[in-house]
């Protein structure tokens, strides 16, 4: 008989896979979030405080884990375009402050994508803080010559955000894309909605934050409207929307999303839908308890045998 420890390090283990049996059924991971009516992260629940239902077919949760220290699988996707060249100073002492107390050597990776006219790679997969620095202390605004090598002014935001998504595909672990940006984007092939499918293929949440320089569209170029594509991003693949305001600095972002991070339960099911079936399947993750929000995906596309 398997000691309770090993029981633990066994669904630990499973958690951490796209485990696949051999009749084709997959199990489902679910990263969420729960927090109070005051905003306050609720880390004490256990399996059976909560519902859970697939296509409004209640679900047997089959593994369950809190404050996971399974391996973290994050990237970084600054937008350098021109509207944000004010701001990425304070964004990059920010990053820095982040990936000190985040990232832990050996255990987590991060890679980095900077997107502007395009969605550039920087620096993939390290667990290395020198290196990542080193690369995140490089990422700026394009030189006019690169302007013009690229043909000019743009922002490739869904591609960035695809791009990331398809690094984080054959992860393990949990994952998550930190997106800088003011949710414009004017130079993708990726539009919203293909971007959202690419991150919940692969897996992987969102947390937007929202940064934008008010003197850049005060001069004639209009005024974003990145505020709602960024807020549906991330509430589709169950992360989080933040705004850089006087009141929350980008500073106080990092914090809280690193107290997120700290803070998830772990929940896996085996869905008893035949997996043939394959359009996209809504899910549904509450708690007993009223008055509790919960924080997860909207759903999943299952995977063919």
């Amino acid at each position: 008989m398997l000691s309770r420890r090993a029981l633990l390090l066994q669904s630990s283990a499973l958690l951490a896979q796209d485990v696949t049996f051999s009749t084709g059924v997959n199990v489902i991971n679910l990263l969420a979030t729960v927090r109070n009516k005051r905003g306050e992260l609720i880390q004490d629940l256990a399996q059976q405080d909560f519902l859970l239902t697939e296509t409004g077919k209640p679900q047997k949760i089959s593994y369950f884990a809190k404050q996971s220290d399974l391996p973290l699988r994050l990237g970084l996707l600054i937008d350098t375009s021109m509207s944000q060249e004010a701001v990425i100073p304070a964004e990059r002492t920010a990053a820095f402050r982040f990936l000190d107390r985040v990232v832990r050597e050996k255990v987590d990776k991060m890679f980095l994508i900077q997107f502007d006219t395009l969605a550039r790679v920087r620096l993939g997969f390290s667990d290395s803080r020198t290196q990542l620095e080193e690369i995140l202390n490089g990422i700026d605004t394009p030189t006019r010559k690169e302007l013009r090598a690229t043909g000019g002014t743009g922002t490739a935001y869904f591609d960035a955000v695809a791009s990331g998504s398809e690094l984080m595909k054959a992860e393990t672990g949990r994952k998550a894309l930190i997106v800088l940006s003011d949710g414009v984007d004017s130079s993708s092939d990726h539009t919203l909605p293909m971007s959202i499918e690419r991150a919940l293929r692969a897996d992987t949440i969102i947390y937007s934050i929202y940064f934008t320089d008010p003197g850049f569209y005060s001069m004639g170029y209009g005024v974003p409207n990145g505020r709602a594509i960024m807020t549906r991003m991330a509430k589709d693949t169950g992360g989080g929307f933040f705004e850089v305001t006087k009141k929350q600095s980008i500073d106080d972002i990092f914090a809280t999303i690193e107290q997120e991070l700290r803070s998830q339960y772990s929940i896996g099911y085996v869905s008893d839908i035949p997996v043939g079936y394959p359009a996209f399947r809504k899910i549904q993750l509450a708690t007993k308890q009223k008055g509790l929000i919960v924080q997860t995906r909207d759903g999943y596309w299952p995977k063919r045998p």
